[in-house]
Order: structure tokens, then C-alpha cells, then sequence
């Protein structure tokens, strides 16, 4: 790990350590602060991100003193991210709020007019992306949702229906490029009272720190969704959805043996006997696991197995999945970027070219402008250069015709 690594990421992969876990339990700060130290934080970084001196730091790491003060304990979590029942402390400022139903009880059977707009709306996003969903998913939750929530007559899973159309509010905004909006209606969304979708929610959480560049959020977001998820109707698509945030994150935090068990985790989950299906749980399948996976291995430098799950995701996803598609062909070309392989990139890169133009995705458009950036650097072999010129027109063309939808850079640019 880099020196440079932001303080956010520092405890991300270091979360499922045994070892951590039990000297966070413990109180044991000697402990803690060494096992950062081997991860590649000098003493130095050490000391200042959990607001104590070096000499202090070294009496710690070398059992002379043990830490005390609830001050320095707070210090430490908040430094290092670090969640409060780690150290035996209420949950931090930072640290997602998510409270589930004490009494996790089957889930009561939807309305069918409101499982009929959820599956209507679905198939749209598939098949043409959410950025011009979001204007009708917004109005649906307002004029049709939102007036039986203070009906008294209503039946109680209304509630739920609430949480899952806010929750695919969210998805639509981040898909439009506002994920400050995103954020916004999945914490809403948590008030559905619903286990298993309070779990779901928890990872489209996690999904969206990732696009936002905090993977710490992402891991904590994880590990809340699995734990709530524990707690509901067994899931296995659920909670392998789960486990795939949770190595993602790790990936982003540069941490590969923990990406690599949670990936494992998750292709376990998957391959078991298909639970019911929840009504309001978004689905998790063997395309969306091989998109995830792909990224994983690319963040952690195994370009040998990411090629291969984006190779898979491409495949099992071409037919009415145009979003899913456009974003696991860039996957596959970053990759190829990574490994150096130009003439790869301009092979692969053309496919993006063929992208559906009715697609609504500003997401889309922006992971493609970041690819045109990072082969700015290569522009001076030919095959790049003429490959780089058909970006610019297709980048115009998008521009064009998201024109209405295009936020700021600032509100919502991928990572």
C-alpha cells in the first residue's frame, strides 16, 4: 500500500483481520497500530492520523503504555475508520445509519398494480438506462406512493413499496449523474421497515461510495447490509450481492486477499439453491457477479482473471441489458489499458462505439470520458490516435443527446 493512500482507506480491508478484530476488542492499540504499520504506514502517518506523538506511538507499539483515554479511543476510529462496536464505542459520525426492524418477519405480499410499475420500470432501466426514467420513478413515488402512505386505510406493506421506488429513485439519479441526489433517497429508502430490502438498499449504498471514491463507506456499507441481512429470510442472491460490495471495496482500498475471500464468498452464495425471490430486491445474477468481479480483479492487478469475468459479463448480458453492456465493454478496455495493450484497447475500445445512442446513462458518458483521458497519454501511436478521434465524435454525439441531462462534473463524476 502507498504512503499516499487516503486516511479513509487505511482499516478498509483490515475490517475481517482476526487478528484486528480481536485487538480492536481487546483495546489493544499496540497491537493495531503494528498491523497498520505492516500494511506500509510509516510511524509517522501513524501518529498523526490517530492525533498522538511518535514517542507516545512507539511506547504503545512496544507494550510500554496502553491507551486509557476515551478521547484518544474516539481519535483512533475517526482517524483510521475504524466503526465504534469495534473499539466498544457508539457508532461514529461517519459510519452509515441503518436501522433495521428488531422483529425481522417474512415480508407481506406486495400490491400487484405496485409490482407491475416496479417490473415495468425495470425492464425500461435494462434496456435504456435511468436517466430519463427518473422525472416518471420520482412522480410514481409522489402521486401514486406517497398519497397512501397517510391513508389510514392503507395496507402496511405500502411502506415497503415506498422504500423500493425510492431506492430505484436513487439508482435513476446516480444514473443521471446526481449522486448527491442518490444519496438522498437511499437514506430515505431505509425507512421502508423491510429487512431483506433494508439489506439491498445497504448495498446500492456501498455501490454508490464506491462511484464517489470513499471505499471505507463501501466496506462499512457491506458489512451493515450482511449483518441485516442475517437477520431476514435466507437470501443467497442477497447476500452474495453483498459479498461482491464487500470485495470491490476492498479492491479500491487495495487489499487483495480480502477481495479475493469476499469474491469467493459471493460466487458461493450464487451457486446455491435459489431462495425465494423478494419482491422488491433488486436481482443479483451470474452477469452482474462477473461485471463486479471484473472490476475487482482489475483494482487488485489480476488482469489475467478480470479479462476473463468482463469477457463473461459481456456475454451473458448482450441481450437487453444496454447499460450493463456499454459498462462491462469499458471495464474490458481499461483493463487492456492497464496491461499496456494498445492494439487491444482499439479492438475492444470500437465496440463501445456500436453503444445504443437511446441509451439514457450519463454514467455511462462519464466512465467514457474518463477512458479518453487515460489514453490522452498514448495518443502518439497511430492505432490510439485514430481510435481517439472516433472517441471524440462518439463523446459529442452523447453529449448531444444528454444534453438535458448532463449535471456538473463535480456532482457525480465515476471513479
Amino acid at each position: 500500500m502507498q504512503q499516499s493512500t487516503p486516511r479513509e482507506h487505511v482499516a478498509a480491508g483490515l475490517l475481517d483481520d482476526e487478528q484486528f478484530r480481536h485487538a480492536c476488542a481487546n483495546r489493544d492499540m499496540g497491537t493495531v497500530f503494528r498491523l497498520l504499520n505492516h500494511r506500509g504506514f510509516s510511524t509517522r502517518l501513524i501518529a498523526e492520523l490517530a492525533g498522538i506523538t511518535q514517542g507516545r506511538l512507539y511506547d504503545y507499539m512496544n507494550g510500554k503504555r496502553r491507551v486509557e483515554k476515551l478521547a484518544i479511543f474516539e481519535q483512533i476510529a475517526d482517524g483510521f475508520r475504524i466503526p465504534g462496536h469495534l473499539l466498544g464505542l457508539a457508532n461514529r459520525p461517519w459510519e452509515p445509519r441503518l436501522s433495521p426492524p428488531e422483529d425481522a418477519r417474512p415480508p407481506r405480499p406486495a400490491d400487484a398494480d405496485d409490482l407491475t410499475a416496479m417490473t415495468t420500470f425495470r425492464d425500461a432501466d435494462r434496456a435504456t438506462g435511468g436517466g430519463r426514467l427518473y422525472e416518471a420513478v420520482a412522480r410514481h413515488l409522489s402521486n401514486t406512493i406517497a398519497r397512501r402512505l397517510v391513508d389510514a386505510n392503507s395496507e402496511p406493506q405500502v411502506f415497503a413499496a415506498a422504500g423500493a421506488f425510492a431506492e430505484m429513485a436513487g439508482w435513476m439519479a446516480h444514473d443521471s449523474g446526481r449522486d448527491e441526489l442518490a444519496d438522498k433517497h437511499f437514506a430515505r429508502a431505509l425507512a421502508s421497515g423491510d429487512t431483506l430490502l433494508s439489506a439491498n438498499i445497504a448495498a446500492s449504498s456501498s455501490h454508490l461510495a464506491l462511484q464517489t471514491g470513499d471505499p471505507a463507506r463501501a466496506v462499512h456499507w457491506a458489512h451493515a447490509g450482511l449483518d441485516i441481512a442475517s437477520r431476514g429470510p435466507s437470501s443467497s442472491s442477497l447476500t452474495a450481492k453483498l459479498h461482491a460490495m464487500k470485495a470491490r471495496a476492498a479492491a479500491a482500498a487495495a487489499q487483495p486477499a480480502t477481495a479475493s475471500r469476499a469474491l469467493d464468498q459471493a460466487c458461493q452464495d450464487l451457486d446455491k439453491q435459489p431462495t425465494t425471490a423478494h419482491s422488491w430486491v433488486s436481482p443479483f445474477d451470474t452477469a452482474s457477479l462477473a461485471s463486479e468481479a471484473a472490476l475487482a480483479m482489475r483494482d487488485i492487478g489480476r488482469y489475467d482473471d478480470a479479462l476473463e469475468h468482463a469477457e463473461q459479463a459481456i456475454q451473458l448480458c448482450e441481450k437487453g441489458r444496454a447499460r450493463s453492456l456499454a459498462l462491462s465493454r469499458i471495464t474490458l478496455v481499461t483493463i487492456h489499458v492497464c496491461r499496456a495493450d494498445m492494439d487491444a484497447v482499439v479492438q475492444f475500445g470500437r465496440d463501445l462505439l456500436t453503444t445504443d445512442p437511446s441509451l439514457s446513462s450519463v454514467r455511462v458518458t462519464n466512465h467514457v470520458a474518463n477512458l479518453r483521458n487515460r489514453l490522452a497519454d498514448h495518443r502518439s501511436y497511430p492505432p490510439v490516435r485514430d481510435f481517439l478521434a472516433c472517441l471524440d465524435d462518439f463523446m459529442r454525439t452523447r453529449s448531444l443527446l444528454l444534453a438535458d441531462l448532463m449535471p456538473p462534473r463535480s456532482e457525480g463524476a465515476p471513479t
